[in-house]
């Protein structure tokens, strides 16, 4: 064989062997686009990107409702609120020694979720009085299980009128009223202090009645 025939036979395999890694590298990258829909940047194993997941829907149906203005409690709350739906609970946390609004409450209604996410979208940042509620979802999983206890008791607020009234004319025996007096004429002593002390010519009138001293044990002899 002559020299132009080895010549031609090396040009047809290079085009052979050329051609053969062309559609090699083809097939690759066809494989590669099928698995991945992106190679990263700096270098590294190819990613395909998540397939599009739709949201999960929010299942809550208890509200907060928060920054509640003053005069607007339960029974306002209520006959505001049942536009939406039937309320299944309510509740406004309240202090327990006086009684008065915390200005935050809770609120369930009894149909599905879907009226409770309305309420949600509704109602939040709703001027109210010069308040801006605050309407939020609970997830179920933060709900807590001591949330609706002693819901259906309304509570009732102490009368600290009366209370006081009743402490201050109760029956007293002899001894407190001793350390009543004692300590009427202990501030009215403090009080003169204070008034010397100021440099004001000032006498306060004197208190009338002032201690009695206690009275003596009378020991009768057995005869």
């Amino acid at each position: 064989m002559g020299a132009k025939a080895k010549k031609a036979s090396m040009k047809k395999n290079l085009k052979k062997a050329s051609s053969s890694s062309k559609s090699s590298q083809l097939t690759i990258s066809n494989r590669k686009s099928d698995v991945a829909d992106f190679l990263p940047l700096e270098g590294g194993p190819a990613r395909k990107l998540p397939e599009k997941v739709e949201p999960l829907e929010n299942t809550a149906t208890v509200l907060y409702i928060g920054r509640i203005p003053h005069g607007f409690y339960e029974k306002e709350m209520e006959d505001f609120f049942k536009q939406f739906g039937t309320i299944k609970r309510l509740r406004i946390a309240r202090n327990k020694k006086t009684g008065k609004s915390k200005h935050f409450g809770f609120i369930e209604f009894e149909s599905p979720e879907v009226v409770a996410k309305i309420v949600a979208d509704c109602m939040h940042n709703y001027l109210l009085f010069e308040h801006m509620l605050q309407v939020h979802l609970i997830p179920q999983e933060k709900v807590h299980p001591k949330l609706w206890y002693g819901v259906t008791r309304r509570y009732k607020p102490l009368n600290w009128t009366q209370i006081e009234r009743k402490q201050h004319n109760k029956e007293r025996t002899l001894e407190e009223h001793r350390k009543l007096l004692e300590g009427i004429v202990k501030r009215d002593q403090k009080r003169r202090q204070r008034i010397e002390a100021a440099g004001i010519d000032y006498v306060p009138p004197e208190i009338v009645g002032g201690i009695q001293p206690a009275p003596k044990k009378i020991r009768f002899d057995e005869d």
